[in-house]
């Protein structure tokens, strides 16, 4: 997996890094590598998944109204 950003004409080098910075956060590239950085139990990821799953269930009751 390969992330390709083309810097165009008179581009600052700034904005072509903003760029591809915004395409790997678009695409969970750093997410990933960050959860695999350490081994996980697959209890732990359980209970991690549980836990975001009971977040965003108590939001969507919330704003259900």
């Amino acid at each position: 997996m390969s992330i390709e950003i083309k810097i165009r004409k008179n581009e600052p080098i700034d904005r072509a890094i903003r760029r591809m910075k915004k395409k790997l956060e678009r695409e969970n590239i750093i997410k990933g590598t960050r959860a695999k950085r350490y081994f996980e139990k697959p209890c732990e990821k359980r209970r991690r998944r549980e836990k975001v799953m009971a977040f965003t269930a108590m939001l969507r009751r919330r704003h259900a109204d």
